[in-house]
């Protein structure tokens, strides 16, 4: 069997929230080892992140989005023990770029020729690092004349998804690209995707928690499915907002807003048996979809004709309120244990909060730091596999 691949990612102080969790945990879902990394940081360390979004302004809103719990110790890194490198946008290219060790290990990965992705803002580092000279590249377009003055042939993004490959260099315009960006990147790496085309929905509603919405919509994407997110009373085009669920030190979950969704589909007229699988997100949003009937009927259809079923965190509410957990072994977020429990399932402890388990065709997470094992298990109920 082939070693396991390695992926570094180099994070920093108000990096994007979005591009550094969902390549980590779509990566680490895929099977693949990813050290997060910073430098001046060790494991264990925070990095905060930004939420930048388009606003009516001239420029990007950027407001506050998760602390990013980094795995590993930058000085301790060895830069030939892995096989690829990630490099997040957000602020934190624009100081990254003025750190020598940054440069030199950038260097490393280019002379070595492994793949490197980089996405929006990061590209200021391949920039400084001498990597672009005379390749093709793309980057949010207010990078487009540090690209240009450092040689780079600049392909301008025909919209916020365009991503574009020349040799070992993946580059994106923002997070809106991550599906291709991602898939570029682990097929670089020798990548095998088999059992893709599924077709999926999300049932989302407003204040749905914003990595357990992304997280996993972008990582199925990037496996080749086909995802339709849905919202009660919305239509495609139509944006959720959402909420930003984070741990930081008091009694309960913090919130703060999230990034807006925006969603692909008309939940009026809707047909379930157009799907293979159902994703319901946490957050606030499954608090009040579960007074609604048609959401009930629609998740019924899903879990009674057997078709994987993945809910995460106060998903479970929904599922709970449709009664379709009795004799089910589940887990949810702490708090939503008391749904669970009386509606006849049995309580799995999610002890670490990262624990998912999967009983016939549901699988159940606790919270979004479980994400890599919700998708992956939700993968192996939808029979998608990676491997090189």
């Amino acid at each position: 069997m082939a070693a396991q691949k390695r992926v570094l990612l180099l994070c920093g102080d108000y990096m994007e929230d979005y591009e550094a969790m969902v390549p980590f945990q779509a990566l680490l879902a895929y099977g693949i080892s990813v050290d997060a990394v910073c430098p001046g940081k060790k494991a264990g360390d925070i990095c905060r992140t930004a939420i930048h979004q388009s606003s009516a302004h001239q420029t990007y809103s950027e407001s506050r989005g998760h602390n990013f719990a980094l795995n590993a110790t930058f000085d301790e890194i060895d830069a030939t023990k892995y096989d690829g490198l990630i490099i997040p946008g957000g602020r934190a290219p624009e100081y990254l770029a003025m750190n020598e060790s940054v440069v030199e290990l950038v260097k490393k990965f280019s002379e070595s020729r492994k793949p490197i992705a980089s996405i929006c803002h990061g590209q200021l580092i391949l920039a400084a690092a001498g990597v672009v000279k005379g390749q093709k590249c793309t980057a949010f377009p207010a990078v487009k004349p540090v690209l240009i003055a450092a040689g780079a042939h600049w392909v301008e993004p025909e919209t916020g998804a365009f991503c574009t490959s020349d040799g070992n260099l993946i580059t994106g315009a923002t997070y809106d690209g991550h599906p291709e960006y991602i898939r570029l990147f682990i097929k670089a790496l020798g990548a095998n995707i088999s059992g893709s085309g599924k077709h999926i929905l999300f049932l989302c509603g407003d204040y749905m928690e914003d990595y357990e919405v992304m997280v996993p919509f972008q990582s199925l994407q990037a496996l080749e499915c086909h995802v339709d997110a849905v919202c009660p009373k919305k239509s495609a085009g139509n944006k959720c907002p959402t909420a930003v669920h984070d741990f930081e030190g008091d009694q309960t979950y913090s919130e703060k807003p999230g990034h807006d969704f925006t969603l692909t589909a008309n939940f009026e007229g809707l047909n379930a048996s157009n799907y293979d699988a159902l994703v319901i997100p946490g957050g606030r949003a499954p608090e009040y979809l579960a007074l609604d009937e048609s959401v009930i009927q629609l998740v019924k259809e899903f879990m009674e004709s057997g078709k994987p079923v993945a809910s995460i965190c106060h998903g479970q509410q929904i599922l709970s309120a449709a009664g379709l957990l009795k004799g089910k072994k589940c887990t949810a977020y702490p708090a939503v244990k008391l749904n669970v429990v009386l509606s006849g399932a049995t309580w799995l402890e999610p002890e670490p909060i990262d624990r998912c388990f999967t009983d016939g065709n549901l699988v159940t997470g606790a919270a979004w730091p479980g994400h890599p094992e919700f998708i992956s298990q939700f993968m192996a109920l939808l029979g998608i596999r990676v491997s090189f």
